[in-house]
């Protein structure tokens, strides 16, 4: 490989080096001294996917730590067992409250509907009055 032609690999193997943050500001350079640049290495970055890469490797291995509620835990036995607990009683106590609020909306329902059914009950015993049935007068 030439040295016209190494220099890219270099560029982003020292770019891998340093990080995401070096990444961004050649970017922004880019776009401050000539856009297409930025543009370009904006281009390469999404296609790539160094965008989206995270610096640590220990992500599989602090997943495997975690309880069913998604937090990791202190060390703290106790202490997991009580956060455990605790976020149990919320979950059943949010479940309850939604419960409760599908209850209190039926009744509302229905409350409106029995005062519609009665209002239309209403007009349709009242005796109608209406100007045709009237007597013309002379």
């Amino acid at each position: 490989m030439t040295s016209a032609t190494a220099w890219p690999s270099q560029a982003e193997t020292w770019l891998d080096e340093k990080g995401k943050g070096a990444w961004i500001a050649a970017m922004v350079l880019g776009f401050i001294f000539f856009w297409p640049v930025g543009l370009a290495l904006l281009a390469y970055m999404i296609w790539s996917k160094r965008m989206f890469k995270s610096k640590s490797r220990g992500g599989c291995r602090a997943h495997s730590h975690r309880h069913s509620h998604g937090f990791s835990s202190t060390g703290n036995s106790a202490f997991d067992a009580y956060k455990a607990d605790t976020l149990s009683r919320l979950e059943e106590e949010q479940v309850n409250f939604e419960s409760f609020l599908e209850r209190l909306r039926e009744a509302k329902d229905k409350s409106e509907f029995d005062t519609f059914m009665d209002e239309r009950a209403k007009k349709a015993q009242s005796p109608k009055n209406t100007d045709k049935d009237a007597p013309i007068e002379l």
